[in-house]
C-alpha cells in the first residue's frame, strides 16, 4: 500500500543563510524519503551529496526570433514587451526574452516566431541517502519556475515508485517564481533565517509568501549566537505571527570543514551544533505528521 506522502520544503528569504547545509543534515537524520533540489538557478546540494546521475532530460524554453525581411518597423513588439527584450531598432535580445510570446501575437506582419531552445537539464540521481530529483538552468536560461515544477513532479513520481513517505525539498532562495513553484503542494515550510537586520526583513517577506499560498511556516535561526538582540527580535516576530520556532543553530566553523570534505555536519562531527540540528528535526517531524490535511 502506498503511504501518504508528506512534503517538507526548506526555504530562506535570501541566499547564504545555510538552507542547503541544513537540508543535507536533515537528509542524514530522516528516513524513508526522496530529495529534491529546487534551487535550479544555482544548485549546490550535489556538492555535499555527490549524486550519481542515472537519467538526464533537456529542458526547453521558447525564445522570440525575428524575420528581418518581414519586419515593417511598426513598433508593436516594442510597445508590448514587458521585459525590455526589444530595443528601439526592434532587435530581440535572446537573453532578456522571457518567451511569453506576446510579440509574436501582436506582430501584424508575422515577422516574429517562437522557437524552442535547450535552457537547462533535469536529473534523477542516486545519493548515499537515496534518490534525488534535481536540475540546473543554463547560463542566461529563463523559466526557472517551470524547471522547478518539473523537479517537483519528478520527486513525486520517485516517492510514489519507491513508496516513500517524505519529499525533502531544498527550495529556491528569495520570494520569486522559483520559490512559489517550490512551495506548491508543500505540507510545511521550514524557513532558515539569520540574526541580522536583513535576515529579519527577508524572514518577514518569505513567511508572508508561504502563508499566502497556504503553506504553514516554521522558523529556525542559523548562526543564532551572532546577535542575541536580533535573534530575540526574530522570535518576537514569530510569536506575533503565530509561527512556531523550532530551534537555534549556533555559528560553527566545522560546518565549513564538513562541506569541504563533502559531508553534512551531522556526518562529520558531534557536539552542540549537531544536537541543535537534531532538535530542529525532531520538532519538524512532530509537526509534519500532525499537519491538518
Amino acid at each position: 500500500m502506498n503511504k501518504q506522502i508528506k512534503e517538507l520544503i526548506v526555504i530562506s528569504g535570501k541566499g547564504g543563510t545555510g538552507k542547503t547545509t541544513l537540508v543535507s543534515s536533515l537528509a542524514a537524520l530522516a528516513e524513508d524519503f526522496v530529495l529534491a533540489d529546487c534551487d535550479v538557478d544555482a544548485p549546490d546540494l550535489h556538492l555535499i551529496l555527490d549524486p550519481e546521475n542515472y537519467q538526464s532530460e533537456p529542458f526547453y524554453t521558447q525564445v522570440a526570433v525575428k524575420d528581418e525581411e518581414k519586419c515593417s518597423g511598426c513598433g508593436q513588439c516594442l510597445d508590448h514587451c514587458r521585459f525590455g527584450a526589444i530595443d528601439k531598432d526592434y532587435s530581440i535580445d535572446p537573453l532578456a526574452c522571457e518567451g511569453c510570446g506576446v510579440c509574436e501575437f501582436v506582430c501584424p506582419e508575422g515577422a516574429i516566431r517562437m522557437e524552442e531552445e535547450v535552457s537547462g537539464h533535469s536529473y534523477l540521481s542516486k545519493t548515499r541517502y537515496g534518490s534525488m530529483a534535481h536540475a540546473e538552468l543554463g547560463p542566461g536560461g529563463e523559466a526557472s519556475g517551470q524547471l522547478v515544477t518539473r523537479v517537483k513532479e519528478n520527486a513525486r513520481d520517485l516517492s510514489a515508485e519507491e513508496n516513500k513517505e517524505l519529499i525533502l525539498v531544498d527550495g529556491s532562495p528569495g520570494i520569486g517564481c522559483p520559490v512559489i513553484a517550490s512551495l506548491s503542494n508543500a505540507d510545511l515550510a521550514l524557513i532558515v533565517t539569520e540574526p541580522t537586520q536583513s535576515g529579519i526583513h527577508d524572514l518577514e517577506r518569505i513567511a508572508g509568501v508561504a502563508q499566502h499560498f497556504g503553506v504553514r511556516p516554521l522558523v529556525c535561526i542559523n548562526k543564532s549566537d551572532l546577535s542575541e538582540l536580533n535573534a530575540e527580535e526574530i522570535e518576537n516576530f514569530a510569536s506575533r505571527k503565530g509561527i512556531q520556532m523550532v530551534g537555534r543553530i549556533p555559528y560553527d566553523r566545522e560546518i565549513v570543514e564538513a562541506m569541504v570534505n563533502g559531508k553534512s555536519i551531522v556526518e562529520y562531527t558531534r557536539g552542540e551544533t549537531v544536537d541543535a540540528i537534531k532538535g530542529v528535526w525532531e520538532k519538524v517531524r512532530a509537526n509534519l505528521w500532525n499537519v491538518e490535511d
